[in-house]
């Protein structure tokens, strides 16, 4: 009896360490950290003359308040080339994140949100290797005279489990930027 409780026990941890070594990983892949981004800044071209608005908050997210959030300012019925530029200031150098961005270009989706929608309309002007868009460039033109606000989103899409979920929507993923700028177009 003590010699069959001996095999059973020697069974059952033999059983077991061979399921822990022979089983496949069957885990979640983690979505990749969120971009650190200290700075924004949004260039608007038009008939040759370029207007760069930033945002710049040198400890990043939380921490203390932002050290430069400028107002918008554009003519009306006017069509702007748009491009903007991230930047890491809180390391030395600074980094260049619009690079990154470009690189990974199948996990990023800039979304730009007028309001009131009547503000402007935004064209993309980028597309990734799937041909969803991805908004480091393209095309806005304004309405008619009037004030309101510019969200600029920042959507980071990586793959999870191994399947790309960027669908040209801003659905999926998370913010690496989400900013509201005041706009006046007059």
């Amino acid at each position: 009896m003590q010699k069959n409780r001996i095999t059973i026990s020697g069974l059952f941890a033999f059983a077991l360490l061979f399921s822990l070594v022979a089983c496949k990983d069957t885990s979640v892949d983690v979505e990749e950290e969120n971009e650190t981004i200290t700075t924004v800044k949004l260039n608007f071209t038009s008939g040759g003359t370029t207007q760069t608005f930033v945002f710049n908050d040198p400890d990043g997210d939380g921490g203390n308040a932002p050290t430069k959030f400028d107002n918008i300012s554009l003519k009306p019925n006017t069509s702007y080339t748009l491009t903007v530029e991230l930047l890491d200031e809180s390391k030395n150098p600074s980094e260049s994140i619009t690079e990154e961005v470009k690189e990974e270009s199948d996990e990023h989706l800039f979304v730009f949100t007028p309001s009131p929608a009547s503000l402007f309309t935004y064209t993309y002007g980028d597309k990734d290797a799937r041909n969803f868009p991805i908004g480091l460039t393209g095309t806005l033109q304004t309405g008619a005279t009037g004030t309101g606000k510019l969200k600029v989103q920042l959507r980071h899409q990586p793959p999870v489990n191994g399947k790309e979920v960027k669908d040209g929507t801003p659905i999926p993923g998370s913010d690496d930027v989400n900013l509201d700028f005041n706009v006046n177009i007059q």
